[in-house]
């Protein structure tokens, strides 16, 4: 559980200087959005979706089989959030999906006299950044790395360390393949408060 995770991990700070008692101001503060966020995974644990370490889920919304969804360790997902879930949406670790994005894994053949619901699943790879405002659809692989601009169409696979933008995404620049260490994760006003910066 994420309140289980904070608590363990949390920056020890003392109530007699002033850095920490910022700290403790700031967890009081957002004691609210991070019981939010610990019933919202519960929850989605409980619908059978696997949740890794310290992930923060914001208010997203979910349609379909929530077991058909995985998000690796330090990974983050914005508000306003749209996962479609026709087929599995895998998340790697260490993922930025900001706030307003749509990931779909259903559509309809054009062509196809019956309408028939086609349906593709979504992998994003560890370290990608899903920029506000893009669109995944069906059948996409995001690769390790990858950057998706903000308000992109992605519905071809991207690279690993491959930045993409415009609608549809294009490739427009190659990302330095490196080692990663950040945790996009960290970055969550919730998160920072229990762990600092």
């Amino acid at each position: 559980m994420l309140i289980n995770y904070l608590f363990q991990h949390r920056l020890k700070v003392s109530p007699f200087k002033l850095v920490g008692l910022k700290y403790l101001a700031k967890r009081a503060l957002l004691l609210s959005r991070l019981l939010q966020a610990n019933h919202r995974q519960c929850r989605l644990r409980r619908q059978g979706a696997t949740i890794g370490a310290l992930v923060m889920i914001n208010d997203a919304e979910f349609e379909g089989a929530v077991g058909r969804f995985s998000i690796g360790a330090g990974s983050f997902i914005g508000k306003r959030t749209f996962i479609q879930l026709h087929a599995p949406v895998k998340v790697g670790g260490h993922v930025a999906i900001n706030d307003g994005v749509r990931i779909l894994t259903g559509t309809h053949g054009v062509d196809d006299p019956a309408w028939q619901l086609k349906v593709a699943p979504v992998v994003i790879g560890d370290y990608a950044w899903i920029a506000t405002g893009a669109i995944i659809l069906p059948g996409v692989t995001i690769g390790e790395g990858a950057v998706v601009g903000a308000g992109s169409v992605v519905a071809r696979d991207v690279a690993p360390f491959t930045i993409v933008a415009g609608n549809p995404a294009v490739a427009i620049k190659r990302r330095a393949e490196c080692a990663f260490t950040y945790s996009p994760v960290r970055s969550s006003a919730v998160v920072e408060a229990w762990m600092g910066k």
